[in-house]
């Protein structure tokens, strides 16, 4: 007996309409008469229609089943269609592809803007506002850089990244520096263990009930004295 598996037929375009729809679609093309072909592909759609019944009144629903049916007969299928007959082409357009920045980050701790940042100041006319600038880059990166180190970063290591990111158009006082408040500095703590609260707590409770028994039994004791 010759066995009959879905690998050894013929791909489905579509398959979530199932194979039944396609081998209707495809008597569809042995019909010789345009006018019958015509009356069958109408009730093909009414059956594909019926597949999904709570899309009935989408927009363009319609449309969207007579697409399907010459998708299916492999744009193969000659019957007078309601809508625009899709070609090939315009179904298998090829998508531009994407430009993607493959820049490279020289200081990856600081991120790409604040080189940017420190670039794009080398041109800026108005000297105090790129000192402010500046001076709110430098607490920038000396936090960003202890996040990443987990410890405070050298001063004078700051001063030579943003005369390199800047490209020796701005340079800034290590004492000036010095005198900066950091207000993006976080302080990291030690994360507690768990259950290490609850056991001080405990530890103390039983510290204190130790105390407290010790001395009610010595005024015992010096009663019966």
């Amino acid at each position: 007996m010759e066995k009959n598996y879905n690998y050894m037929r013929r791909r489905l375009f579509l398959p979530e309409y199932g194979r039944h729809i396609h081998e209707m679609i495809d008597s569809l093309l042995t019909i010789e008469d345009r006018r019958e072909r015509n009356r069958q592909a109408r009730a093909v759609i009414a059956v594909m229609g019926n597949l999904n019944p709570l899309l009935r009144d989408t927009a363009d629903f319609t449309h969207k089943l007579w697409d399907h049916l010459f998708i299916m007969s492999d744009f193969q299928l000659d019957v007078d269609s309601p809508y625009p007959r899709p070609s090939r082409e315009e179904l298998t357009v090829t998508p531009h592809r994407m430009p993607y920045t493959q820049s490279r980050i020289a200081y990856k701790h600081y991120g790409k803007y604040v080189e940017r940042m420190l670039q794009s100041l080398g041109g800026v006319q108005d000297r105090q506002a790129v000192a402010r600038t500046v001076d709110n880059l430098a607490r920038y990166m000396r936090t960003k850089s202890f996040e990443y180190n987990q410890e405070h970063p050298n001063n004078e290591v700051i001063v030579k990244d943003i005369k390199r990111m800047s490209g020796g158009d701005i340079e800034i006082d290590e004492v000036a520096l010095n005198n900066l408040r950091s207000d993006y500095k976080q302080h990291f703590t030690a994360r507690p263990q768990k259950g290490g609260q609850q056991q001080r707590q405990q530890k103390n409770r039983n510290q204190q009930h130790a105390r407290n028994y010790s001395k009610n039994n010595g005024s015992r004791h010096n009663f019966q004295k």
